[in-house]
């Protein structure tokens, strides 16, 4: 190839200052006549579910005096991100969800998926399991949706010969030291000679908003929280045991700026809960993640993130963390809200979309959901499908090569402060209002989001919001996906039978001694003693229930309240479907509905 001679090179400049630079009112006056009499606001000025005007063209004046705009990545409040060279040193971790029911299962789908890309260790737990339950004790749904995982021996199977440097991402649902611990002992079992990373963390409120109830009060749930972040300051400094989520309250329908200030909330109430019980504020705040869902308005998906890391910031040092503990760990996973079990291929375009907006918004790991989960168990090609999406804006679309790509975009810069302060402002009232716990039970959080859902809903059944294959461009010959689904049945059998043999073959005398020993340290406040004495008894072979047990004995009551109200956008539509494909097989007609 021939070299370039520098004289041959133009600058920008030169081309475009032939031409007159167009202002906005010009802009904006030919836009008009283009529009023939249509009110420019309504045809061209986009009213999100957030509250905010989306115009459809931004300029440097809407950024003016906008210090965010101005930062630096890695700089506070890390709206740029918390790493300076953002992932050229360091790629967002690939934690594709394992949804397997069974350790060894598990362990066969992590050691094929880590050998072609995957780079975290993402474990969904079954019902029982997050309730802290063991199977042989479980009135249901062991394995359904999720990893039935009770004994350190189990741990052990699920890590055998797997990379012992992959991060881990758990929700552990209300309490997660139990399963910290087994899982710490398995993998000192396992040989794995790494100790575990990442993220495996309990979120008592939004397990509770999810589903209504706790099996445990607050006070043995916040005890436990605290132990496991001595714990894991001690001698897992790399793993992060307080997990707050935004993705029930998504889930839910709620708009990007009530997930962000319902997410704040919690950590807020959190970190309080923690300072009572002697934690200093870098402590808890260098021991949180935070877990949103990515949707389809890419735009304010991506502002929302990086707000997310500025409002994070921003409780951080309201509580008096440094600025290294106030930088935002944050997973994300594309949304549950829109997919659609009609036309289910079409999810994996959404699923790229929403992936796109959550690189740009600079999450630290990220789990892309499977084009089929919502009519079957994920096999090896939808799991392929999901893995080589994030595979190839690493490897070939080298998204880890711009830091912060998105950066000095007028358009997302503008967003990212606007929605900040709108979230900022209700955070403010939550806290106003005597914080996050309060406001579940005055059910403040739950009607907000039914508000925003039942406005979707309005758009979803005038189609003005699309869902493609369902409530427009609907494939009536489109032949279903075949059903498949692990054999529950089996699996509960089998697992019931290999924890009662586990309990039954563990030393007795020393493991009663040993979860005694975890009974004492908790009743006498020993929080720094507890979370090492529920390390031993995992070692001497305690279940998930005998430590979840010792744990969640006490307190005045059961937490309780109104439960949030989950749904997909295109459900409203998919039942319209369903029950005209059961008409048609009833009286071999298809109804004719008009739109």
């Amino acid at each position: 190839m021939a070299e370039i001679d520098e004289k041959d090179l133009w600058e920008p400049a030169e081309l475009f200052g032939e031409f007159e630079a167009a202002t906005y009112d010009q802009w904006r006056r030919a836009a008009e006549e283009s529009l023939k009499g249509a009110p420019f606001e309504k045809r061209l000025v986009t009213k999100t579910y957030e509250g905010i005007n989306l115009a459809p063209m931004y300029w440097p004046k809407d950024v003016e005096g906008l210090e965010l705009a101005k930062s630096l990545p890695g700089t506070f409040p890390f709206a740029r991100g918390t790493a300076q060279a953002g992932h050229l040193e360091s790629p967002w971790v690939i934690a594709q969800q394992t949804v397997e029911p069974t350790p060894d299962r598990a362990n066969e789908v992590l050691a094929h998926d880590m050998a072609r890309g995957q780079t975290g260790i993402h474990l969904v737990l079954d019902r029982p399991t997050r309730l802290f339950t063991d199977a042989d004790h479980a009135t249901g749904q062991v394995g359904v949706d999720g990893l039935s995982l009770c004994t350190a021996a189990d741990a052990k199977t699920l890590f055998a010969g797997l990379d012992p440097a992959a991060p881990l991402h758990v929700d552990a649902g209300a309490l997660a030291l139990p399963l910290l611990c087994l899982l710490a002992a398995g993998r000192e079992q396992a040989g794995l000679n790494a100790p575990p990373a990442g993220v495996v963390g309990a979120d008592p409120l939004a397990e509770l908003a999810a589903t209504g109830s706790l099996t445990l009060d607050f006070t043995p749930a916040f005890d436990a929280m605290a132990a496991a972040v001595l714990l894991a300051r001690e001698s897992f400094p790399g793993l992060r045991t307080i997990l707050v989520s935004a993705q029930p309250y998504h889930n839910a329908g709620a708009g990007a700026e009530k997930e962000l200030a319902f997410a704040m909330a919690t950590a807020a109430e959190y970190a309080r809960a923690m300072g009572q019980r002697g934690l200093t504020a870098d402590d808890v705040f260098a021991s949180m993640a935070l877990s949103f869902s990515v949707g389809r308005n890419m735009l304010m998906e991506i502002a929302k993130l990086r707000a997310a890391r500025v409002l994070f910031a921003m409780v951080a040092e309201a509580f008096g963390a440094s600025e290294q503990a106030a930088k935002a760990h944050v997973h994300a996973r594309t949304s549950w809200w829109t997919k659609t079990a009609y036309d289910p291929y079409t999810n994996m375009i959404r699923n790229t979309t929403e992936a796109f907006a959550a690189v740009m918004g600079g999450v630290d790991s990220l789990h892309v959901g499977f084009f089929d989960e919502l009519v079957r168990h994920p096999g090896e090609f939808s799991r392929r499908v999901s893995r080589n999406l994030q595979v190839l804006l690493q490897a070939e679309a080298r998204f880890i090569r711009p830091v912060d790509p998105a950066g000095g975009s007028w358009c997302v810069e503008s967003l990212t402060w606007e929605l900040g302060e709108k979230a900022w402002s209700l955070f403010q009232e939550i806290e106003g209002d005597g914080g996050m716990t309060q406001a579940l039970y005055a059910e403040g959080p739950q009607q907000a989001c039914a508000d925003t859902a039942a406005q979707k809903r309005v758009d979803v059944e005038r189609r003005k919001e699309v869902f493609v294959g369902v409530n427009k461009y609907p494939n009536l010959e489109e032949k279903p996906l075949e059903d498949v689904w692990p054999d529950y049945e089996t699996v509960a059998s089998r697992r019931m039978e290999e924890v009662a043999r586990a309990r039954h073959g563990a030393g007795a005398p020393a493991v009663e001694s040993a979860v005694a020993d975890v009974v004492s340290a908790r009743m006498g406040g020993d929080l720094s003693a507890m979370g090492g004495k529920c390390l031993e008894a995992a070692r001497a072979g305690a279940t998930l229930g005998a430590l979840g047990g010792a744990l969640a004995a006490g307190g005045d009551s059961l937490p309780s309240v109104r439960e949030l109200d989950f749904s997909r956008g295109a459900e409203v539509f998919e039942d319209l479907r369903k029950n005209a494909e059961r008409m048609e097989q009833e009286t071999g007609k298809r109804p004719r509905v008009f739109l």
